[in-house]
């Protein structure tokens, strides 16, 4: 059972967690919600705020559901929901119910809608929001080498509100 507990006492790596462990971004409402796994995303501190930055393709289903809503929630699985992540990450909420395929159960007591099988969930309100411009690469590599469809990423910066915790 997850209950809130206070953002200054979670300890987590965050290069290890979001680029080893993923976390699944969730948003929408109880009548219509999505899932995507991400491994790109950072934590910190912006505007006197602690925030999530988070970046999602624009043909993801869920990009729609972020843009709806003020709020989006940041789940974080132990090992033992990998392939889970990996089912989430490779289909589109648009085809398949991802929480039924993947017998995640979608909790919508907060202003995002999370899954109680997480073992920390953060949500978060969303405060900015800029798409990735191709004007802006330093390094031409990266670019190239994510981008050879020009389908660049809107990047989200939340302010953390609420910090679930089992």
């Amino acid at each position: 059972m997850l209950k809130e507990v206070d953002l200054t006492k979670i300890s987590i790596d965050p290069f290890y967690t979001v680029g080893k462990e993923w976390m699944l971004l969730s948003a929408g409402t109880e009548k219509k919600h999505n899932m995507m796994t991400v491994s790109w995303g950072s934590f910190g501190v912006l505007w006197h705020k602690n925030v999530s930055t988070i970046y999602v393709r624009p043909q993801r289903y869920t990009l729609e559901l972020i843009d709806e809503n003020e709020f989006y929630a940041l789940n974080f699985f132990d090992e033992t929901y990998r392939s889970v992540l990996n089912y989430c990450g490779s289909h589109s909420g648009r085809d398949v119910d991802k929480g039924k395929e993947t017998g995640l159960t979608p909790v919508f007591d907060r202003e995002a809608p999370y899954y109680e099988q997480a073992k920390l969930v953060l949500i978060c309100r969303k405060i900015y929001r800029q798409q990735f411009d191709s004007s802006g690469f330093y390094d031409s590599d990266i670019k190239d080498q994510n981008y050879a469809n020009n389908d660049y990423h809107q990047c989200y910066v939340g302010e953390i509100i609420t910090a679930l915790s089992v």
